[in-house]
């Protein structure tokens, strides 16, 4: 990494022993660090860890490995099933990823439960969450209305075992993360993984997590129609289809389709739990309220791959539109080479929450995801991993990918 690429460094390794699998990390950020020109970054405060359950066991002793190691700097980051590199994932395998953030102490400020926010003017943050944490949806929002931006990002642990989250600390139930100012520029996107499979229908009738009537008809025919089964006499043979159908909610003021007609931003992909042919009536995993829209739908993976280069072209335009036009120089690098303008030469690092339900198996093969970003977005330092739910607005997602990049330019809105 040279004097003018991006400023946030990255290190990642998979090994059985998770000292030699930091030692590997650690030692790629040093050799980026001795690149840099003396000052030009300042300060290596801020930095974020991701690693697999495989280490989960192990870390409370990883963190004060990073501490030992990297005095002065915060740490947050998250477990999960996989993490994610530039252009590289690692999924079910004893693996970590690092990256280290230039960023001064007073423009972010670390919280969890032991440290509650104040220090600065939070205006959006990355925040990471257990999934057994009562009312998380509601505690994501409560974490939204304490940012001037209304903007949050990040993912929710995941783990076949202990399932942790880290800020300057090693925490288990509720929310952690780090606090950005506004001075911090932040684009983030959220990138839909489904495709509706009939159409947008209207809440007329529902109790809880029970949605009864569809547009004034019976929930379980309108399901039983949009999958193209012919009578309550196929339900049991296509119950293998059910299993693999899930429902987009969508607030009643809300649009729940883009341009393109797939899934906007305001629409939450949730599983079906259940249906009942007695009251032909559908279950879904949240709560329903009369007048939301629905449709039900499937995972799709072109529709995925479609939407995430789109995410990272409005990442990459919406840079670009707010920077100054860049000397051959700073072009000179790979990420600037990738993004072919001057974009790219402002964007600092990258954070990629992606659902456990993605990934490369999705995708089509190892890391495919990740090279679709990597292709689309350039060569941007990145980490992240795979969550059990993905944070983004003030909404908990399913299926989704949560991209987040950190730039030089001006910063606007985290997203439309």
């Amino acid at each position: 990494m040279d004097a003018a690429s991006p400023g946030f460094l990255v290190g990642h390794a998979a090994h059985p022993d998770w000292r030699t699998a930091l030692a590997l990390a650690c030692a790629q950020i040093e050799e980026q660090r001795r690149a840099l020109e003396a000052g030009d970054e300042g300060p290596l405060a801020l930095g974020f860890v991701y690693f697999t359950d495989h280490f989960a066991g192990h870390a409370e002793a990883l963190l004060a490995a990073l501490r030992h190691s990297h005095p002065g700097v915060s740490w947050v980051g998250a477990v999960g099933v996989g993490v994610v590199a530039s252009g590289v994932e690692y999924f079910d395998e004893p693996a970590l990823a690092l990256m280290l953030a230039p960023l001064p102490a007073g423009r972010f400020e670390v919280f969890s439960g032991a440290r509650k926010l104040g220090r600065i003017e939070a205006d959006t943050a990355l925040v990471h969450a257990d999934a057994g944490t009562p009312d998380l949806p509601e505690l994501i929002a409560e974490m939204s209305d304490r940012t001037a931006s209304g903007y949050v990002f990040g993912g929710v642990a995941s783990a076949r075992g202990r399932a942790v989250h880290v800020a300057d600390g090693v925490w288990q139930g509720g929310l952690s993360g780090v606090a950005f100012s506004r001075d911090v520029g932040i684009v983030s996107r959220v990138s839909q993984g489904c495709r509706p499979v009939g159409p947008v229908r209207r809440v007329t009738a529902c109790d809880g997590h029970v949605v009864q009537e569809l547009d004034h008809l019976p929930a379980l025919r309108c399901l039983m129609d949009d999958l193209g089964i012919a009578d309550e006499g196929g339900l049991r043979d296509a119950l293998p289809r059910l299993r693999t159908t899930l429902a987009g909610l969508t607030a009643e003021s809300r649009s729940p389709l883009d341009r393109g007609g797939q899934f906007g931003v305001d629409t939450l992909v949730r599983h079906l739990v259940g249906v009942d042919p007695g009251r032909q009536s559908v279950a879904v995993a949240d709560l329903v309220q009369p007048g939301m829209r629905l449709a039900f739908c499937r995972r799709d993976v072109e529709a995925a791959r479609r939407d995430l280069v789109r995410v990272c072209s409005e990442i990459r335009d919406e840079i670009g539109s707010r920077a100054l036009p860049q000397p051959e120089e700073a072009l000179a690098t790979p990420a600037a080479r990738g993004a072919g303008d001057g974009a790219a030469a402002l964007m600092r690092g990258a954070i990629y929450v992606s659902c456990t339900g993605r990934g490369g198996p999705h995708f089509g093969g190892p890391s495919a995801e990740l090279q679709i970003v990597r292709r689309a977005l350039g060569d941007v330092p990145l980490v992240g991993f795979f969550a059990s739910g993905e944070i983004a607005h003030q909404h908990l997602y399913g299926y989704t990918g949560v991209l987040t990049v950190f730039s030089r330019a001006e910063r606007g809105p985290p997203a439309p």
